[in-house]
C-alpha cells in the first residue's frame, strides 16, 4: 500500500535520525534547558529576525491548546474559521480548557480582516455585550485545512484589523514549510514575526519526529508560558529531542528544501489529474491536492493507495485529499501516474 493520506506517514529526515543517534548518549539538562534546545532557539530567532521567545512543543494540538489558553481570560474565546483544525480535529482540546471557539464562514479555508472587524463590532455594540463570550484571539493556519495560503497582504490586512480591535493574531503552522515552498507565496517567516503575537512552525508534518517550535513576539503573552506548557502535556523531559530536531531542520535551509520536494511531487500529481480531466474541491499550490472523482475509480485506486475521504459531490463523485510530503518518493508518484491514466474516464 502506498499512501497519501497525509504527510506525517514516514518518521524524520535521515539527518536528524543521524543527530540525534550522534548525541544519544550525552547527558544534558532536562525540559529545553540544553544547549541544544538554545542553539536552535537562536537559529530559528535569527531566521524570523525576531527577539521573540521560542519554545518547543510536543505537538500540533498541545502548540494549540497551550497558546489560546494562554493567552485567554475565563470569559474569552478565538475567532477560527469553520473548518480550521481546532474546530474539527482536536477533539474540543480548546473547550475543554474552557474556551469558546467563534467560528466564521469560511472560503477556501480562510477567513478575512473584514470578517473580524464584523464580529468586533457585533459584539461591542450588542446591548448584551456582557452576556456574549467575548471575543479575544483570532487563529488562522497557513496553510489552511484546504492548502490554501495567505498572501502578505491578507495576513497585514488581518494584523492591523486585529491590532484595532485588540485582538491577538495566532497563526498555526503545522504544514508551514509547505505554504513558504508553494508556488505564489511571498510570505517570509520575518513576516510572521511581525505580523503575528504568536505562531509556530510545525516540525512533525516537515521532517520531524515530532514537535513544534512556538515562537512568542507579543511580550503580553510571553510571561509564564513555561507553565503552561507543563500543565498542559506540552513539555518533553528530554526536551533536548525537540532542540536537536529544529537545530537540524534550520542548518542549511533543510527545514524549505525538503518542502520545496514535496511541493515539487504534488504539482507532478496536480498536473496528472488535470490531464485525466478530473476538477479540483479547491484550487492551491501546496502538499494537499483535493480532486473530484468518480467512485469507481476511487474504489480501484483504494486497492493500492491510502487517501483521506473529504465530502461527496454527487451520487457518482467524491472529493478526496491526496497528500504528499518532505519523505514522498517520485516512484510513488508516478505509479499512482500511470494507474490515473489507467483507470480514467
Amino acid at each position: 500500500m502506498i499512501r497519501f493520506n497525509c504527510d506525517y506517514d514516514e518518521g524524520a529526515h535521515e539527518k536528524i535520525l543521524e543527530k540525534l543517534l550522534a548525541t544519544n548518549l550525552e547527558q544534558t539538562p532536562g525540559y529545553g534547558m540544553d544547549d541544544y534546545c538554545e542553539q536552535a532557539r537562536e537559529k530559528i530567532k535569527s531566521v524570523c529576525h525576531t527577539g521573540g521567545d521560542v519554545h518547543f512543543l510536543v505537538g500540533g494540538t498541545q502548540a494549540n491548546l497551550t497558546v489560546i489558553s494562554a493567552a485567554l481570560r475565563a470569559h474569552q474565546g478565538v475567532l477560527a474559521a469553520e473548518t480550521a483544525h481546532i474546530h474539527v480535529h482536536e477533539t474540543g482540546a480548546v473547550e475543554a480548557c474552557g474556551h469558546k471557539i467563534l467560528t466564521l464562514p469560511e472560503k477556501d479555508g480562510k477567513i478575512t480582516a473584514n470578517q473580524v472587524k464584523e464580529t468586533y463590532l457585533a459584539h461591542r455594540e450588542d446591548e448584551s455585550f456582557e452576556h456574549i463570550v467575548q471575543p479575544k484571539m483570532v487563529y488562522i493556519s497557513n496553510p489552511t485545512e484546504f492548502g490554501s495560503i495567505y498572501s502578505k497582504e491578507e495576513l497585514e490586512q488581518l494584523s492591523r484589523v486585529c491590532k484595532e480591535c485588540g485582538f491577538y493574531l495566532y497563526l498555526d503552522g503545522a504544514r508551514l514549510g509547505y505554504g513558504l515552498a508553494a508556488g505564489g507565496n511571498d510570505l517570509t517567516f520575518a513576516d510572521l514575526a511581525r505580523l503575528c503575537d504568536v505562531f509556530y512552525i510545525g516540525g512533525t508534518k516537515v521532517g520531524a519526529l515530532f514537535g513544534e517550535a512556538v515562537v512568542i513576539t507579543n511580550p503580553e503573552l510571553k510571561e509564564d508560558f513555561r507553565y503552561l506548557i507543563k500543565q498542559k502535556g506540552g513539555m518533553l523531559a528530554k526536551g533536548r529531542l525537540l532542540g536537536i530536531q529544529f537545530l537540524t531542520l534550520f542548518e542549511d535551509e533543510l527545514y524549505l528544501k525538503i518542502s520545496c520536494h514535496a511541493i515539487e511531487m504534488a504539482n507532478l500529481l496536480r498536473e496528472a489529474f488535470t490531464e485525466a480531466g478530473y476538477p479540483f474541491l479547491v484550487e492551491n499550490t501546496t502538499n494537499q491536492i483535493f480532486p473530484i472523482m468518480p467512485d469507481r475509480v476511487l474504489d480501484q485506486l483504494r486497492k493500492n493507495y491510502s487517501f483521506a475521504y473529504q465530502q461527496r459531490v454527487d451520487e457518482e463523485h467524491s472529493a478526496v485529499r491526496f497528500c504528499t510530503s518532505w519523505a514522498t518518493k517520485r516512484e510513488h508518484v508516478e505509479a499512482l501516474i500511470r494507474d490515473l491514466k489507467n483507470t480514467g474516464e
